[in-house]
């Protein structure tokens, strides 16, 4: 794995858009209100112990950006072999990377830890989209 010939506008491009995506993905007028309601959480609001924006948006934005930099590295090293590594590559990685890691690593835990598969499923479907995307824009700008 290498970094070398990593684009980093792409990766920030990415990572733009994968932050935006979660943002609109758990908005009040998408999937929040349900994935509340599948938490068990009638009110949809966090208790004030679980409300800490400094902690939330950092942890989110510092997460993100580690998934784009992870995506960025898998798909740069795959370029570096093959010449005609296109867009639609780079998304697959990122979809191979979304699904197959980022959403079924967590399955057990959440299962085990008492969620539902409603939650898993929400939580973990804007990952493994997220990434898709990461994928094709930085490949697209490597």
């Amino acid at each position: 794995m290498t970094i070398s010939g990593l684009n980093f506008i792409g990766v920030l491009i990415a990572f733009i858009v994968s932050f935006a995506s979660g943002g609109i993905w758990f908005g009040p007028k998408t999937f929040y209100p349900m994935w509340m309601k599948a938490r068990g959480i009638e009110s949809g609001q966090l208790t004030v112990n679980q409300n800490k924006p400094v902690v939330l948006f950092g942890g989110t934005i510092v997460g993100v950006l580690i998934q784009t930099l992870t995506v960025g590295i898998f798909v740069t090293s795959l370029q570096h072999g093959h010449s005609n590594f296109g867009i639609l590559d780079g998304a697959g990685v990122g979809f191979a990377l979304g699904v197959g890691i980022a959403m079924f690593a967590s399955l057990s835990h959440r299962l085990f830890g008492g969620e539902n598969f409603k939650v898993w499923i929400i939580e973990t479907a804007n990952d493994a989209i997220n990434l898709t995307v990461a994928g094709a824009i930085i490949a697209y700008f490597n």
